[in-house]
């Protein structure tokens, strides 16, 4: 008979997570206290060593329904995560039954919904289009930004950099990216996008986030590339967005920038533990 006794540590639950494969770890947070650490984000987000995760989040108390604060792969923090809040308006929505929900971030205010068919929406709130809140290093125009490739600059509670190329899908992406992410016009680093227009109000996008790397998605990237083709007049304020796992569609309206698309609970499981204190 095999021993039990390895299974008999204390347990501290987290739920997995994705958003087109942009995937998370979430803590509860509201009855289980977890201390995040840069070293234990880390950690954790290790796809050998640990769990695996674009962005850990954690769901606490808050003003409204709840409050997300988000960390990045590389233990950094990052005050907005798109992917990551619609999934836990999911979770929230389905664990309440309610249908609306009002969320707080570092980056402000959120509002989600449902809007059927395992769609949910949630309000990204207004774009920071001046250099100063974006932020960047010095006042420059932020639709066509000094570089190479003529970007835009966007904030969405973190900041975005937007190349529109001929083909998104030729650029090497893993070398592109960190070039621009550490670019000295950024002083808290950047998210990179390279897109390309498919068709009218039609974008296929790939990102480089800061503090990940690659991944197949991102909310708030696809939120700043639609701001900025619809600033640049390649599109009108409402777009489909194709990522490398599957499609947002974003809505830039009077009250924000609305971001829609499916989301996923993959599984519920513990860290032990000894594993968070090896950490």
């Amino acid at each position: 008979m095999a021993d039990m006794s390895m299974y008999s540590e204390p347990l501290f639950p987290f739920m997995k997570m994705h958003g087109l494969g942009n995937d998370f770890v979430v803590v509860d947070a509201r009855s289980n206290r977890l201390e995040i650490t840069p070293a234990l984000a880390r950690g954790i987000a290790h796809r050998q060593f640990g769990v695996g995760f674009d962005q850990l989040a954690l769901i606490e108390q808050g003003k409204g329904d709840a409050h997300l604060t988000f960390y990045n792969a590389d233990g950094s923090t990052s005050a907005a995560c798109g992917n990551a809040t619609r999934c836990i308006a999911r979770h929230l929505m389905q664990e309440s039954g309610k249908t609306d929900l009002h969320l707080t971030t570092d980056r402000g205010d959120l509002f989600a919904c449902d809007v059927g068919n395992g769609l949910t929406s949630v309000n990204m709130g207004q774009p920071q289009l001046d250099w100063r809140d974006i932020p960047l290093r010095e006042e420059t125009d932020t639709l066509e930004l000094p570089i190479e490739g003529a970007p835009t600059a966007t904030g969405m509670g973190n900041p975005h950099c937007t190349f529109f190329v001929e083909d998104a899908d030729l650029i090497p992406l893993s070398e592109f990216g960190p070039r621009y992410e550490h670019h000295p016009l950024y002083p808290q680093r950047t998210n990179v996008q390279v897109a390309h227009l498919v068709g009218p109000n039609h974008i296929r996008m790939r990102v480089w986030e800061r503090g990940v790397g690659v991944t197949l998605a991102s909310g708030s990237s696809s939120c700043a590339t639609a701001v900025a083709a619809a600033r640049r007049g390649l599109t009108g304020r409402k777009v489909q967005i194709d990522l490398d796992g599957g499609t947002l569609w974003i809505d830039w309206r009077d009250d924000g920038v609305w971001m829609t698309g499916p989301t996923m609970h993959v599984f519920t499981g513990s860290f032990t533990a000894a594993f968070l204190e090896s950490l």
